[in-house]
């Protein structure tokens, strides 16, 4: 995924007449997110991002403008997403999308956006495709890579349990191929003898519980579940309910929310194994973190009444201050090249919630901001990081 800056300066100043702000112009940010539906629980990302925006206006905007946020509900739909993406580029005219959640709803409108030379910035999905600037240079993932996450559990595997017997239940789609695709390029040779058993399901189906039943039956004692929403909390009840207890249980970081684990008993989530760039808000080891405490001021005064064991807030949080770096490296100059170019120029850039050791990095040749994770385990009531961060460059 290698291009020159040269190359991609002049892929990004031929769009002649894209939009650019007026002065006193409002900055107009849209965003799709599954409000409803089988993802509605990543809404709440959006809320948040909505409170931040607030209090960045509250505060006097960005080079004294005013950030006006849009963020509509898709559903985790593809068809909806491409519905609500025309609308907020045709109707509202939105200067950048911003944070839209999912690779199937991404993918809906990855090249319709690209055509009309609107930013997609900080896709919250870690399909491998998002970040491929020389195809589509107004692209920029906000998530670690998919397959990325999958070779740090693959290596975990590889270090601690040698024998193990692996089963793997996979969304049927981009975002659960590329995670299996991470996972056995880690496995290497090893991927063959390694894996006994493997299952899919669609995101329309109402229950997982056969796919459950067949690999349970393979013998396996290493589960890898790359799921989402409410199938995560299908997959954790569901292993309970018919006495499976793997050695090791993997869950996606995008699953890892309390939210997801809570409907299926947080007993049963006991000894889930995940992974995070980000600092466990709830975690009393960073009780003093300035970060942390930035993140709690915030939330007390604009979403005092929200949950604050569920991290959907906290990433919300940190991506809408991401964005907010971004906009406030444009100076002033807020036409749609810019803004793409200094999101393509973030030098190790720290964020309030990151791990210690991990900022934000990119460039004209690589436009991956997090390529840093660390393991953690579920102890029945929160995520306790252990081992050292990795990551798969």
């Amino acid at each position: 995924m290698k291009l020159s800056r040269a190359i991609l300066t002049i892929a990004l100043a031929s769009l002649g007449g894209t939009a650019a702000l007026a002065e006193g112009d409002e900055i107009r940010i849209g965003q799709t997110l599954p409000y409803s539906g089988p993802a509605s629980g990543f809404g709440i990302i959006g809320r948040a991002q909505e409170a931040y925006f607030d209090k960045i206006n509250a505060e006097g905007g960005i080079n004294g403008r005013k950030i006006k946020f849009i963020s509509l509900d898709d559903a985790y739909s593809p068809p909806k997403t491409v519905e609500q993406t025309r609308k907020l580029v045709e109707q509202e005219e939105v200067l950048l999308m911003f944070g839209s959640l999912g690779t199937a709803t991404n993918n809906a409108v990855h090249r319709y956006l690209n055509s009309k030379k609107v930013p997609q910035l900080f896709v919250l999905s870690g399909a491998t495709k998002w970040a491929d600037p020389k195809n589509y240079p107004w692209t920029m993932p906000g998530m670690a890579a998919y397959q990325s996450e999958g070779v740090v559990y693959a290596k975990h595997i590889l270090q601690t349990k040698p024998d193990a017997r692996i089963a793997i239940l996979a969304q049927n789609d981009d975002f659960g191929r590329d995670y299996v695709a991470g996972f056995k390029r880690a496995l290497g040779d090893k991927a063959a003898s390694l894996i006994v058993a493997e299952a899919s399901y669609e995101t329309t189906a109402p229950t997982i519980s056969s796919q459950l039943a067949t690999l349970k039956a393979s013998g396996a004692n290493v589960m890898f579940g790359v799921v989402l929403g409410k199938f995560t909390s299908q997959m954790i009840k569901g292993t309970a309910e018919i006495n499976w207890k793997p050695d090791l249980f993997f869950v996606p970081t995008s699953a890892s929310s309390i939210s997801f684990l809570e409907p299926a008993g947080l007993d049963n989530a006991v000894g889930l194994i995940s992974s995070s760039n980000q600092k466990d808000t709830l975690d009393a080891q960073w009780a003093n973190d300035e970060g942390v405490k930035e993140y709690f001021a915030f939330m007390k005064q604009y979403l005092p009444n929200a949950d604050l064991s569920n991290s959907n807030y906290a990433a919300g949080f940190q991506y809408a201050t991401l964005m907010a770096k971004v906009l406030t490296a444009c100076n002033g100059d807020f036409s749609r090249a810019n803004i793409m170019k200094q999101a393509a120029s973030l030098r190790e850039v720290p964020l309030p919630l990151l791990l210690p050791g991990i900022t934000v990095t990119t460039d004209s040749e690589d436009y991956l901001p997090f390529q840093q994770l660390r393991l953690r385990r579920f102890d029945g009531k929160s995520w306790v990081a252990f081992g050292d961060i990795l990551d798969d460059r």
